[in-house]
């Protein structure tokens, strides 16, 4: 299609959708069937003719504190009226400190510095690079190794999909970082199908670290990253014990331990970070999505205070550490995350999703026993539902239940292969729960 020119006649109409390549979508059937919607409020989308969707994924996993809140949209309209833009590249603004040290202090232990940049995928990479760099700071330029885990996803950069373990997100790409390997996922459906929270069977599967340090070498390995919950390969919680035997073998050989809290992290599990639900303080922090819920792209790295430190050497005036993006804290972003934190500080929504816990997982599990499903997963306010597949059309399923929720019964959910993901924004009633677990049995009962 040849480029348009600005006049009359050949401007775009909004109906002409190709133009814009989707993302992580089937975009010929989108396309010819699409799920559309123009506006969004507290856990509703809209459609353009109005008909109400209930958000049963707060968007990508990220409008924690529901969509379009007041004081978030006001904090962001008068930001962009006061400071649209500065650089943080040898000068800053007040805003880029203020978050910094608001979520410094919802860390646990010594996560004392905050490191920003605009996306999940970004947080991965920059904790990466920060992992090599620490070590050859500290003399140790041997460890450039990392350890993600099988099912892991840690965004779309070369780093995180070195690390990251979905098939689907890697094959087409060549072959990833080098010196990269993974631990096995922590999923066993005959030990654990229908586990509500965190899984009895599992810890021993983080003693595999001790194998692959084994191989490589503990001096070759500068940091292992995990999930407490893998999110996007439709909910596989940590079993119990899983996460502090990892940091005892990390802190064994001297090895940086990495939370992707990209999900878990601003209270999908009931705490600011699932580390805090753990008992369990890692070296890193990353996180995105909830800090603004969704409504300014922000990401970030939470680093333990040694880590920042061992960079604070050398001539005062030289770059400690040659990385960065354009938007890193950029002021619209700031703001949208302050405003988030209060939200979730003066609703308390961190301690309502606590609460809510067992309402939900009650909910979720009443559809065990419904044709195709295999599994149920759940822990704090997210739920996995594995489906039986076709055997000679697999993700059908999983892409029909999502089509026919949108087009049919009004609600938004993820669809991964035939597994279909949940985690509504932490303002969901105890009625719109019920909601959203009648619409799900009505949508797995109509399909072939």
């Amino acid at each position: 299609m040849a480029r348009a020119t600005n006049t009359a006649e050949n401007i775009a109409v909004p109906n002409d959708l190709q133009a814009f390549w989707m993302p992580f979508t089937a975009n010929r059937s989108f396309k010819a069937r699409p799920r559309m919607v123009a506006r969004a409020k507290d856990m509703h989308y809209f459609t353009p003719e109005g008909r109400a969707i209930i958000d049963a994924s707060a968007g990508l996993w990220c409008a924690n504190a529901g969509h379009n809140r007041d004081s978030v949209v006001a904090a962001i309209q008068k930001q962009a009226a006061e400071l649209d833009f500065a650089p943080t590249f040898q000068f800053g603004h007040p805003r880029a400190f203020e978050l910094a040290s608001r979520i410094a202090a919802l860390a646990p232990g010594d996560l004392d510095n905050v490191f920003f940049c605009n996306s999940g995928s970004e947080a991965a990479d920059t904790a990466m690079k920060i992992a090599l760099a620490y070590f050859v700071a500290k003399g140790q330029g041997t460890r450039t190794r990392f350890i993600g885990r099988e099912r892991g996803y840690h965004g779309v950069g070369f780093g995180g999909m070195s690390v990251g373990g979905l098939p689907n997100n890697r094959k087409a790409f060549g072959p990833m970082l080098p010196g990269v390997d993974h631990l096995p996922h922590t999923y066993n459906r005959e030990q654990q199908a229908f586990s509500k929270g965190e899984p009895e069977w599992g810890a021993h599967l983080a003693d595999d670290l001790e194998r692959l340090v084994g191989l490589h070498g503990d001096t070759t390995i500068a940091g292992v990253i995990v999930e407490p919950m893998a999110g996007s390969t439709a909910v596989l919680p940590s079993p119990q014990g899983y996460l502090k035997r990892l940091r005892q073998i990390c802190d064994k050989y001297g090895i940086l331990l990495i939370f992707d809290e990209v999900i878990t992290g601003f209270g999908r599990l009931g705490h600011a970070f699932a580390a805090e639900r753990y008992g369990v303080i890692p070296d890193m922090i990353t996180f995105a999505k909830g800090i603004t819920s969704g409504s300014v792209p922000m990401g970030g790295v939470i680093a333990r205070k040694g880590i920042h430190d061992a960079f604070m050497h050398g001539p005062e005036h030289v770059v400690e550490f040659f990385h960065g993006y354009t938007y890193s804290a950029h002021p619209l972003a700031c703001a949208a995350g302050l405003a988030t934190l209060d939200v979730y500080r003066d609703e308390k929504l961190f301690e309502r999703t606590k609460a809510i816990e067992p309402k939900w997982y009650d909910a979720v599990m009443s559809l065990k026993g419904l044709p195709r499903v295999l599994d149920i997963r759940c822990v704090g306010l997210t739920c996995g539902i594995d489906l039986a597949s076709k055997p000679d059309a697999v993700g059908k399923l999983g892409f029909e239940a999502m089509d026919r929720g949108f087009h049919e019964e009004g609600i938004m959910f993820r669809a991964v292969g035939d597994s279909l993901a949940f985690s509504p924004p932490l303002i969901v009633s105890e009625d719109q729960i019920d909601e959203i677990v009648g619409k799900v049995g009505k949508i797995i009962k109509a399909l072939a």
